[in-house]
């Protein structure tokens, strides 16, 4: 392995992200564990140089106050601890705040003098130890990477790719929810441009028959989810040596699914809405990245700028963005209201400075007037947001002849659409997505 890597150990921080960005930001490697990970589960990870145990307000589970095994302290790593009194080690800290400066200099000593890391966290560094373990996981076995032709699975088959050739097998599931155009792109930079080993599975009706009448976001997940695996389980039985399924997870999506000391915010289809008798082993190279990072090794990959700048796209598809009960022709107008607003974007130079835009279309309707008459249909919502890692999110300010355009089109191209919104609500208190 070419990286150092330090451990944080979640005992119940708010910050552990920005701890992990500022141990970074160094130049030094670290991933994020559960508090109760054992000391053999330690050692397994490769070059761990030191442990923070990171603690906060959230250290209660069901009653009782947590802490780290005891057998941490003698697995023969430096520990120290920040917001955790009650730690065996000789260095605490004082618990920890929203500032990455402040908390590099509060652990610059520790990495560099007490752990001897070496500043060597790069995207080179980072692809040729991921290809090395992906080869120690995998062996001679074949993945089936569930590719949806997003940035984070996008970036995954490219480093899969490096790591096994053609012991991948790429399956893109068009699930009725896609964007428009979405699928036939997908079949077209893979299928032909990459030469990668695709397959292509059309399963709207399936889909969207399983997600009849089923309003509850969290439901809609674990449906699309639990279904997304059956798909991938049929296709593995047509196929010899399939072990794994390769996902292109990433540590925002964790976080959000719920871990021990935080809540749960929305189950991910490849976190929380994976069924418990799902017969593959995991592969996810990227699941302690965060967006702007898993971007780079795009870039690192040498995949091509409109692929890996491209705006992100939920698993779940439209799915969460036509709220409610999904109806076929409220989700067309999500569709087509996207596509124009996409357009719109692209046209006006935004597609290249927002990070993520999109429209939804909810489950209630409103007066309005049409043609001199009174109409009874759905508004659309415009999203656009602008976020480094996707953990926080502040809204873009667009030009109004843009956001006019944009409304006016909508209204006249998207049947059964009398009102345009524009959503001004940051992350947090809202999610970048709508459900």
């Amino acid at each position: 392995m070419k990286q150092d890597m330090i451990v944080i150990l979640d005992l119940g921080s708010h910050h552990n992200t920005v701890l992990a960005r500022a141990i970074r930001a160094l130049g030094v490697y670290s991933e994020i564990y559960p508090h109760d990970i054992t000391a053999e589960e330690l050692k397994a990870l490769p070059n761990v140089k030191g442990v923070i145990i990171n603690g906060g307000e959230n250290n209660v589970i069901d009653g009782v106050e947590i802490d780290v095994l005891p057998e941490i302290y003698g697995a023969g790593f430096p520990v120290i601890a920040a917001g955790h009194p009650k730690a065996l080690c000789d260095v605490k800290l004082a618990a920890f705040e929203d500032n990455e400066e402040a908390i590099k200099e509060a652990v610059r000593g520790f990495v560099f003098d007490t752990c001897k890391a070496e500043a060597n966290w790069n995207m080179k560094n980072f692809v040729s130890d991921q290809v090395e373990l992906i080869r120690q996981q995998v062996g001679d076995k074949k993945v089936l990477l569930a590719l949806s032709g997003g940035v984070d699975s996008s970036v995954v088959a490219a480093l899969l790719l490096k790591a096994i050739g053609n012991n991948l097998v790429c399956v893109h599931v068009n699930h009725g929810l896609m964007r428009k155009g979405e699928s036939e792109n997908v079949v077209e930079v893979f299928g032909r441009q990459l030469n990668a080993n695709l397959v292509y599975v059309d399963a709207t009706e399936r889909f969207l028959t399983k997600l009849e009448g089923v309003e509850d976001p969290e439901q809609k997940r674990k449906i699309i989810g639990g279904e997304f695996i059956r798909v991938f389980e049929e296709e593995a039985r047509k196929l010899d040596g399939i072990d794994f399924l390769g996902q292109g997870t990433i540590y925002p999506d964790i976080v959000e699914s719920g871990t021990k000391t935080a809540k749960m915010v929305k189950s991910h289809h490849n976190v929380g809405g994976l069924p418990e008798d799902m017969q593959f082993g995991l592969v996810e190279p990227l699941k302690q990245l965060f967006k702007d990072e898993v971007r780079a090794c795009g870039v690192e990959l040498g995949l091509p700028y409109e692929m890996v700048y491209r705006q992100p796209f939920p698993g779940p598809g439209l799915g969460v963005r036509c709220l409610g009960a999904i109806t076929r022709d409220r989700l067309e107008a999500v569709r087509e209201s996207d596509a124009i607003l996409r357009e719109e974007f692209a046209l006006a130079g935004l597609d290249k400075k927002v990070w993520q835009y999109f429209t939804i279309v909810p489950d209630f309707k409103s007066v309005g007037v049409r043609n001199n008459a009174r109409s009874y249909d759905w508004p659309v919502i415009i999203r656009a947001v602008n976020t480094i890692d996707a953990m926080t999110a502040s809204i873009e300010h667009i030009d109004w002849a843009i956001l006019d355009k944009i409304t006016k089109r909508i209204l006249e191209e998207v049947p059964n659409v009398n009102r345009v919104c524009y959503d001004m609500s940051p992350k947090p208190s809202a999610t970048i997505e709508w459900e």
